[in-house]
């Protein structure tokens, strides 16, 4: 029986690798211990480059090997290492790897001194100018180095599972199970024994049990294994599940099978695989999830974070999952431009998150070794992945790039050869491109602001027949960051909602991905000159812009009320508030100004209705102020209500020529000048003088308050932190939590423009990532802490000078 040990700890690093550290002999003293995933640099928030990271960096590790190993095999396997590897046991190599984004594993049998100490090396080239995917030209984001993932050993027998392929089949009252196996070796009288049960029915709802009893196994099937059967030829077994509970969206169910390798009475080998029986395709007019029709509503997602790169583990990758499904309120992401994270898609496997996966590569097409590697990144990618039901799409085309039909042809030929039950597509931003693949997946940046929310299928894909994704839309049409003034902000939330709402009211579009989910370190030629691209509806601690909210909008479970606007109206050129929107998913949002009813706003009143909960238009400050307090009878004073709302919107030296007539029978029914009309402007829209005017939205839900937000001058600034989670728990490495910090009023608004220190301090059994002293963005940050490998307690301290402090217990468990 096999035996899986996670080699996090005890790893030495330095930034210089030298021969010499392949050897057994080695100077120890000169390097650093690290814990994986570990980056081999760790940066500035903004204003760095990416010469900081590339280096050639070594690795090194001592490895007991007990004798008892001795005739087996010693697997070592890394999940994830930036971006050229080469591995080195007691100083002979022992295999290397040329892609930073897929796993790889060596055999460590034959070089092993059992029943001593081993040395393990590995030199990692995490330059770019290697001649691997995606290297070979700009890069719109920074690509990092280092182990980043996990590593282990699993130790099995000769003759063992190797890999085994899931898929299933639905028919009305029973899903059919079908296994493709491969072994290490065969051997005469092997069978094939498996059982299956449902894993949990409670991940949207709380935490996943992995926990299982043997008597929670069913039966499924057994199978002789054929005499002629060879290693490398998939061996296919066959089952049912009567009455299966279906994977999906909202109820994303998930069996476990066992797999067992028998021969004769002696159990060689045991697995289990997590799976998911689903129907997922995508037609000529859309994307259909076992038989209904679903619109794909999803952002994209780098696998990157402050300080560290992609160093970052379990913990953080499932929580960028939570957030997506959560917060944002998603049904889908894209990961791209490369695989991520087994964690992450673990995560999204667990509550029912659709995604679109992808080899790396960013728009450079390199020469035939560069491509053949592309080919081999293909191929690993889809090996190692197809087992999780929430792919529902293969990228196997360079992201961006131009037509190379003989390079694609290989890429769809190895994704159809290693998985017939998914579907392929390739990301371009060309129209009527060659088309390959199975779906037409394309960039879509048509929309700016005044332009149509999306292209008609027709006009893009070449060949309607097939079906049609949007695989990115705004980013750098319009990149808006925390701070920018608050038209700039509210208009990158419109914008979004422009897309969605356009890319919904088209029947033949199977959905669309935004870009993008947070923003994120790049290169020179991109971004902000700070290089940060502020493509994201969140910052880069994910905390949410104003953006994020109209996603969140299109789900029911969080209440969400958001007011595009401080209600300050210095803020606004001309001091004219321009259109100001609420964002709520609830039935209906009632507006007071002073406590006195204004008006209602419902669902029903947002002109986009190819959305469930679309933005509504604010275009009433007055409400029946004019009528109870002036000397207008009701239908003049609504008259006169009206005009001064549109005007509000706009300005009094430019007022439009439709509120002519009326402005005309007012001045001759109330003798009215232009002063007087001023006088009335200025009292009831523009607050000027007098006491200080309170806003107050009620969010309403079957009849009562969910959310309410209230808007006034501020009087009061304190700090607001959340961690995700303040139990940090190791298992495999250490534990990570993410700390949201916020700078709010007295009622919880955040305040842009508040750019102030904030001071951390991590006492007892914790550090922080990143700096001690960080500067607010828009009012926001954020920090990381991470345990430290002993069990105990410790405290966050958040200080600020004008905005007071925090204090964040921890509990550490090891």
């Amino acid at each position: 029986m096999n035996q899986k040990i996670y080699l996090s700890e005890d790893w030495l690093f330095n930034e210089n690798f030298q021969e010499g550290m392949t050897a057994t002999e080695y100077p120890e003293e000169t390097l650093q211990p690290v814990r994986i995933p570990h980056t081999c640099k760790e940066t500035p928030f903004h204003y760095f480059d990416e010469s900081l990271y590339q280096m050639v960096s070594g690795y090194r590790r001592h490895l007991h090997i007990p004798t008892e190993w001795q005739g087996k095999r010693i697997l070592l396997t890394f999940e994830g290492a930036g971006h050229d590897s080469t591995v080195y046991l007691n100083g002979s190599k022992v295999g290397e790897h040329h892609c930073g984004y897929t796993a790889f594993t060596v055999d460590l049998s034959a070089y092993a001194n059992y029943g001593q100490d081993n040395v393990l090396c590995v030199r990692l080239d995490s330059r770019e100018d290697l001649n691997v995917p995606p290297f070979g030209y700009v890069i719109d984001y920074m690509t990092y180095g280092g182990i980043y993932r996990d590593v282990y050993l699993e130790v099995k027998d000769q003759i063992a599972l190797e890999d085994i392929f899931v898929h299933t089949l639905i028919t009305p009252d029973e899903a059919q199970v079908t296994s493709e196996i491969t072994f290490y070796e065969v051997a005469k009288d092997l069978n094939v024994r498996q059982y299956y049960m449902l894993k949990s029915d409670t991940v949207m709802s709380g935490v996943v049990s992995d926990v299982t009893s043997d008597n929670d196994w069913q039966f499924l099937c057994e199978q002789n294994v054929p005499t002629g059967a060879t290693a490398e030829t998939p061996f296919r077994i066959q089952g049912t599940i009567p009455h299966p509970l279906l994977w999906d969206t909202e109820h994303p169910h998930l069996y476990l099978l066992k797999t067992q390798l028998w021969q004769g009475e002696q159990l060689l080998d045991e697995a289990e695989v997590t799976f998911g029986i689903r129907d997922a395709v995508f037609k000529k007019d859309g994307f259909y999830l076992n038989g209904k029709k679903l619109r794909i509503r999803g952002l994209n997602r780098h696998q990157s974070y402050p300080y560290v790169g992609y160093a970052m583990p379990e913990s953080m990758q499932k929580l960028d999952a939570d957030l997506l499904k959560k917060e944002l309120g998603l049904n889908a992401v894209r990961t791209s431009h490369y695989p991520q994270s087994h964690y992450f898609l673990e995560r999204c496997d667990e509550l029912g998150l659709l995604v679109f996966t992808e080899f790396p590569g960013w728009q450079h097409i390199g020469d035939d070794t560069w491509k053949a590697q592309a080919v081999v990144n293909a191929e690993d990618m889809i090996r190692q992945y197809r087992n999780h039901p929430s792919i529902i799409l293969w990228g196997v085309r360079i992201n961006e790039s131009p037509d190379d039909d003989p390079f694609y042809e290989k890429t769809n030929a190895v994704a159809h050869k290693l998985d017939p039950t998914r579907p392929t597509g390739g990301v371009r931003a060309i129209k009527k491109s060659h088309l390959l693949e199975d779906v037409y997946t394309y960039n879509d940046f048509l929309h700016d602001g005044e332009t149509p929310g999306c292209d008609p299928k027709k006009k893009v894909t070449s060949d309607t027949d097939k079906p049609y994704l949007i695989s990115e839309y705004n980013g750098h049409m319009y990149p808006t960051k925390a701070f920018d003034n608050e038209e700039r902000r509210s208009e990158h939330a419109i914008r979004h909602a422009n897309v969605l709402d356009a890319v919904a009211g088209q029947e033949d579009i199977a959905g669309s991905f935004g870009w993008c989910m947070f923003d994120y370190n790049t290169h020179k030629d991109f971004g902000s000159g700070d290089r940060i691209c502020y493509h994201g509806v969140m910052d880069m601690f994910r905390n949410p812009k104003l953006a994020a909210s109209v996603y969140a909008c299109e789900q029911d479970e969080i209440p969400v009320l958001q007011i595009t606007s401080s209600m300050d109206i210095g803020e606004h050129p001309g001091c004219n508030r321009g259109n100001l929107y609420i964002l709520s998913n609830a039935d209906s949002v009632r507006m007071y100004k002073n406590d006195r009813f204004i008006k209602e706003y419902r669902p029903e009143m947002s002109p986009y209705k190819h959305l469930k909960h679309g933005p509504i238009l604010i275009d009433d400050f007055i409400g029946d102020t004019l009528e109870k307090n002036e000397r207008f009878r009701p239908k003049h004073a609504k008259e006169m209500a009206d005009a001064m709302n549109i005007v509000a919107r706009g300005s009094l030296n430019h007022i439009p020529k439709r509120l002519y007539p009326t402005a005309l029978k007012l001045a001759l029914l109330y003798h009215i000048d232009f002063a007087e009309v001023t006088k009335l402007y200025t009292k009831y829209i523009g607050d000027w003088g007098g006491t200080a005017t309170v806003y107050r939205f009620d969010a309403i839900k079957n009849g009562k308050v969910i959310k309410s937000v209230t808007k006034e001058p501020v009087n009061g600034i304190r700090l607001q932190a959340e961690a995700d989670h303040t139990n940090l728990t190791e298992h495999h490495s250490y534990d990570v939590a993410l700390v949201r910090i916020r700078a709010v009023d007295a009622h919880g608004n955040v305040l842009p423009f508040y750019q102030e220190p904030v001071r951390i301090t991590a006492e007892g059994d914790i550090a922080i990532i990143g700096p001690d002293t960080i500067a607010l963005q828009g009012g926001m940050g954020g920090t990381y802490v991470k345990s430290l490998g002993r069990s105990g307690q410790g405290t966050l301290l958040l200080r600020s000078q004008t905005a007071g402090e925090i204090k964040i217990p921890f509990q550490v468990t090891v």
